[in-house]
Order: structure tokens, then sequence, then C-alpha cells
């Protein structure tokens, strides 16, 4: 079964996790591209929207989605409850591995804004061990040769995203050959986050996903955190 159509299930199967009458959290990249389409056929159940990129802002705007800057989200006190965002790579215990598209920073900030995380992504993005996708670093433009070395003397072999600026206007190092267990995957996060000049990194560990739909060609898997974690 082609990739596109799991994608299109797994964007589908969201709608069911959203409730009427809430802002919805919307990420970004090619799956949450699908979901936007989809929440625009039912987009007057809901308040608005908050995006974590200006491209997933660009798309429901021009679908007739209101989009909610954080801060007015925040302030008018409106039922926050879900977050829907796609991953480049996650583990068993719903760690993700994002940010391929870039927006790894503002869908860290929007996601923690949410109740809870609603990950839709197709099986080909499901690993036992995170790494096989490089990992994304958002760093302080005058900062990334420095955080490359560091990078490189924790195993990592760092390169500069040729050609590309985030929406706040900094740099992706994408960090490959690492092996990130699921055990270990909280603590690289941190360490990384702490590094001089890293804006943050593309784990997602201290904030796993709390739901993953997963689109297999056999239908849709639902997981809960409780399920991985016991």
């Amino acid at each position: 079964m082609e990739q596109n159509v799991l994608k299109q299930r797994a964007a589908l199967a969201a709608l069911d996790e959203l409730v009427e009458g809430s802002v919805v959290g919307v990420g970004s990249g090619s799956t949450v591209d699908l979901f936007i389409d989809a929440l625009a056929t039912q987009r007057d159940r809901f308040v608005g929207a908050v995006s974590s990129s200006r491209r997933s802002t660009e798309r429901m705007r021009t679908q007739g989605i209101h989009v909610m800057e954080l801060g007015e989200l925040i302030s008018s006190g409106l039922p926050a409850p879900v977050y829907v965002d796609g991953a480049d790579e996650i583990d068993p215990w719903h760690q993700m591995i994002k940010g391929g598209g870039g927006a790894l920073t503002r869908e860290k900030i929007v996601a923690a804004a949410f109740e809870r995380f609603v990950c839709i992504v197709d099986a080909s993005k499901v690993k036992p061990v995170l790494g096989a996708f490089a990992l994304p670093v958002d760093v302080i433009p005058m900062a990334a040769p420095l955080v490359a070395r560091v990078l490189a003397n924790l195993g990592g072999f760092p390169r500069l995203r040729e050609g590309f600026v985030t929406d706040d206007g900094n740099l992706v190092l994408d960090v490959g050959g690492l092996q990130i267990e699921p055990k270990a995957a909280r603590g690289l996060e941190a360490q990384i986050d702490a590094i001089a000049g890293v804006v943050t990194c593309g784990l997602f560990a201290a904030r796993p996903a709390d739901v993953v739909l997963i689109a297999r060609p056999e239908g849709i898997e639902r997981r809960l955190i409780r399920d991985s974690t016991g």
C-alpha cells in the first residue's frame, strides 16, 4: 500500500481525537498537511487552531481555518486539549525524533501548551531504537561550529543543513550516527539542549506522545502511553 494512502488514514483518524468547541494544536509536515485538509472540512466544530510553523499557518488560513497566536490562546483561557503532529521516527515508549521540516522548536513550544499530544504516523516511522533518521538540532548561527564540535564528541556526525533557515532565523545541524535506546533518550535530550548555543534538539523524550495513531495496511493501530510504559 502506498505511503501516502497510509498517511491519509492516520490524518483522518486524528479527527476522532479532537474535542468539539476547543482550539486545536497543529504541527507540521507532510502527514500534518493531510490532517489540515481533513480539519478544514470540519472547521466550524472548533474555535480555531494554533500552528507550529508558517507553512501550516498558511495552509490553514488558505482553507478558512482561524489561526490564533499562542499568546492569544494562553490569555483567552480557551480549552486546548489536543495537539496533533507527525514524527520522523517514534519508538515503543512514544519518544520521537522530529524536525525533518525544521520546525522542531516551535513544535516543542506548541506541544507544551496542550494537554495531549496525538502523533500520527505510518508504520514505517515506528522504530525500536531512534537514530536512523538524523537528529535535527536547532542552533543560534554563531554557535553552529561550537555545537557541531560538541555533538561530534558525543559520537554523532553533525552536518549543517545547507540553504536552510528556521522560521526564527536559526540554523539546523542534522546529527547522524546515533543509536538512541529508549531508556537513554531523555538524558540525551537534556544533554544536547544544555549545550551553549542550542535552542533545542529534535528529541521529544521529556514530552513523548500521549497517543500514537499508526496507519498500517490492515488498519489504524491506536497506542496509549500506558500501553508502552506499563
